[in-house]
């Protein structure tokens, strides 16, 4: 026996049900809005906005803005935006005539008191450039008319900023620093080639699960199957090593596996917390270890045989290889690094190599005994992330999937996902995509390539 498995089935079962489908960190750039269509000059898209500024002509962070459904749009590209130095208005929520001078500067002002399109029309009659709002938290509010409006005519940039970004702004010109900002609002590409290089990771790691057996284990035994069911035998490849470990889904339990996992989903989706994210976490580094342990052991016993055959005994664990003693250290390793560093930019290749081992391990030990059972398991799958993706929201009011998916404000996002950079996106972010999106349609294509 490589190494004891006893508790591996659990940890699997904990991450499966948590095997969500894919999504784009970055939201989209710009979208419509229909609310107000019919009042001149409120029918612009909203549109996210870059907003550079240098404090004493040093560059700081950029900060992120949503422009308003009125005003003018900011330029495309970063050589068309003009800079322009800052103010705070007097009064601070915008709401009356102003006393500060705001010439050609960009005005800073705080939330509420009054409408957005009164804020607007204040600061461009005390003839200021542009107008930020600091919003009163840290999410970007769609600033729209108001109801009362019968014609809006800003001829200024309108945007919202969050409050911490908002805050700092406001202290360094409280304290009397020089602040220029920039605004512009590059355009996404439709194609990004990160997309293709997911979706190459993905269909890679089903076509290496379903070719392992037969091109990577060792004196891999043929399995043999009928039409519909497999066939079992001295021959049929199910015990072909005692060590290996396979399940077989059933009918019943596809849909008790569908209906647990929804029940898991609302428990997570209410007691969501930085600990349960952190246990989340711990699982999936087990589940990591263990799969690049198998699949390390398996290539490499492959290309050097004699590996393969030394073992040495070991107190618990009885006879194991001792190229797995030497292995388990460096997936532990490899998994501990990457906690340590999950949020420098670079994490998501370690998550994606531990994701991939994991995968892989989880199509060789799960099997589909038929077609039927592959027929009721993908439909319940796919009717599962109907419902708490796109449906869920019009029950608790936001996407349960989603929610859980990135934590929910826990402040760590749920590892079980492939992901990569948006190298060429000027917004940046990820694409994303599942475990679940991968393993189910993984183990029909196992279960076909079998025959």
């Amino acid at each position: 026996m490589a190494v004891r498995r006893d508790l591996f089935p659990h940890v699997l079962l904990a991450l499966l049900l948590l095997a969500g489908p894919g999504r784009a960190a970055a939201d989209d750039a710009s979208r419509s809005y229909h609310g107000h269509a019919a009042i001149p000059g409120c029918s612009n898209k909203f549109q996210l906005v870059k907003v550079k500024n240098w404090v004493n002509g040093t560059e700081g962070a950029t900060v992120v803005g949503l422009t308003a459904s009125f005003g003018v749009s900011v330029p495309a590209s970063v050589n068309e935006a003009r800079k322009a130095f800052t103010a705070i208005t007097d009064p601070l929520d915008c709401c009356s005539n102003l006393t500060s001078k705001l010439t050609n500067s960009i005005a800073i002002a705080t939330r509420g008191g009054c409408p957005f399109t009164a804020k607007a029309e204040n600061a461009q009659a005390a003839g200021a450039a542009g107008l930020l709002i600091i919003n009163d938290s840290e999410e970007l509010y769609e600033m729209v008319c108001n109801d009362n409006d019968t014609s809006i005519d800003v001829k200024i940039p309108v945007l919202m900023i969050p409050q911490s970004a908002g805050k700092n702004l406001k202290d360094l010109l409280d304290q009397g620093a020089k602040v220029e900002l920039q605004l512009y609002s590059p355009i996404r590409q439709v194609v990004e080639l990160s997309a293709g290089f997911l979706l190459i990771m993905a269909v890679g790691t089903i076509v290496c699960a379903s070719l392992w057996s037969e091109f990577v284990v060792c004196e891999q035994a043929d399995e043999h199957y009928n039409q519909l069911t497999r066939q079992e035998g001295p021959n049929s490849g199910t015990n072909h090593r005692q060590d290996k470990e396979i399940f077989e889904i059933s009918a019943k339990g596809a849909a008790v596996f569908i209906v647990v996992a929804s029940v898991f989903l609302l428990l997570l989706f209410y007691l969501m917390s930085s600990w349960v994210t952190w246990v989340l976490i711990v699982f999936f580094c087990i589940g990591g270890i263990e799969g690049m342990h198998v699949c390390l052991v398996t290539i490499l016993s492959r290309i050097f045989k004699d590996w393969g055959q030394k073992t040495v005994q070991i107190p618990y664990f009885g006879e194991v290889l001792t190229l797995s003693v030497g292995i388990i250290p460096f997936c532990t390793v490899f998994a501990i690094l990457w906690v340590v560093y999950r949020h420098s930019s670079f994490a998501w290749i370690g998550q994606d190599i531990l994701g991939i081992c994991l995968m892989i391990t989880v199509l060789q030990m799960a099997r589909l005994p038929n077609i039927r059972v592959a027929s009721a398991l993908l439909c319940a799958a796919f009717v599962y992330d109907i419902f708490w993706v796109f449906i869920s929201p019009l029950l608790f009011h936001e996407s349960v999937m989603i929610a859980v998916a990135t934590g929910d404000g826990s402040g760590e996002a749920i590892p079980m996902l492939l992901r990569i950079p948006r190298f060429f996106d000027p917004w940046g972010g990820y694409d994303m995509i599942g475990f679940g999106d991968i393993i189910f349609p993984g183990l029909l294509v196992a279960f076909s390539y079998s025959f």
